[in-house]
C-alpha cells in the first residue's frame, strides 16, 4: 500500500505548530497549512522554513476570483516552493491556475466538494446534482484544465480515479482511524481504505495534532496506511 500522509496544521499559534513539527521529526515529511495557521499563526513564514527544511508544504488556501487574480496569488505560492496549493474547482479559476503554475514545481489542486457537504447540503447551495455527481464533473473539470490533482472524499475516490486518470493526484481529507470521532466531517473514512479507493494522499489534522502523543498517532496511522488493513 503506497501513499503519502500529509498532517494538517490546524493550530493559531506558529509555536504549536513549530511544536507539533519537532514531536513528529522524521516520520512525517509533509504539512498542510490551511486558512487557521495561514492567518492566525505566520503559516505563509512557517511554510518557507518547512521548505527550506527539507518538508513539503501544501497551502490549502481555495483561492476563487477573477482570472488575473487567481494567476498572480497561484505564482506568488509557486514562488515560495511550495509543493501543492487548492483552488476551487471552477473551469476557469483552474484554468487560470494552471497558467500560472505552468514550468513550476507547484501542484494546483481543484477541490471538488467539501468533505463536510452531504448531498443535502450540496442540494441547499443550488445545484441539482447529488455530492457525487458534482465531484464527477468537477473531477471532469480539473482533468481538462490541466491542473494536478483534485481535493476530493474517500467516497469518490474510486470514481474519480476512473475520470481522471493514473497519474493525477487525489488528495483526500475526511480521513478517520479507527476510534476517531468524526467531528464536523460527513464522508469520512478510514486511511488503507482511502488508499486502496485511488487516494494518492491522505490528510490528517485532529487525529494526530489533539492526540496526547502525535508522534504515536502519526505512527499507528502510517502503519494502517503502510499494512492495508485498519487497526483495531
Amino acid at each position: 500500500m503506497t501513499g503519502q500522509l500529509i498532517v494538517g496544521l490546524d493550530v493559531s499559534s506558529r509555536a504549536r505548530a513549530e511544536d507539533i513539527v519537532a514531536l513528529l521529526g522524521d516520520s512525517v515529511s509533509y504539512y498542510k497549512i490551511g486558512y487557521q495557521c495561514f492567518y492566525g499563526a505566520d503559516g505563509y513564514g512557517l511554510g518557507k522554513d518547512l521548505l527550506k527544511a527539507g518538508k513539503q508544504v501544501f497551502f490549502d488556501l481555495k483561492l476563487l476570483d477573477i482570472d488575473n487574480t487567481v494567476e498572480k496569488g497561484v505564482a506568488a505560492i509557486a514562488e515560495s516552493g511550495a509543493t501543492m496549493l487548492t483552488v476551487h474547482a471552477y473551469p476557469k479559476t483552474m484554468r487560470a491556475a494552471a497558467r500560472a503554475a505552468e514550468g513550476s514545481a507547484l501542484q494546483v489542486l481543484g477541490v471538488t466538494v467539501l468533505t463536510s457537504m452531504d448531498d443535502a447540503d450540496v442540494k441547499e447551495a443550488g445545484y441539482e446534482r447529488d455530492a457525487a455527481g458534482l465531484v464527477a464533473l468537477r473531477a471532469q473539470q480539473a482533468r481538462d484544465a490541466g491542473i494536478g490533482g483534485v481535493v476530493a472524499s474517500p467516497h469518490e475516490a474510486e470514481m474519480v480515479r476512473t475520470i481522471i486518470g493514473p497519474k493525477m493526484a487525489i488528495v483526500t481529507p475526511g480521513i478517520r482511524p479507527a476510534g476517531s470521532a468524526m467531528g464536523d466531517q460527513k464522508r469520512v473514512m478510514g486511511p488503507a481504505e482511502a488508499l486502496a479507493a485511488g487516494a494518492s494522499h491522505l490528510v490528517v489534522a485532529r487525529p494526530i495534532i489533539a492526540a496526547a502523543d502525535p508522534a504515536a498517532a502519526a505512527r499507528a496511522i502510517l502503519a494502517e496506511m503502510n499494512s492495508g488493513t485498519r487497526l483495531a
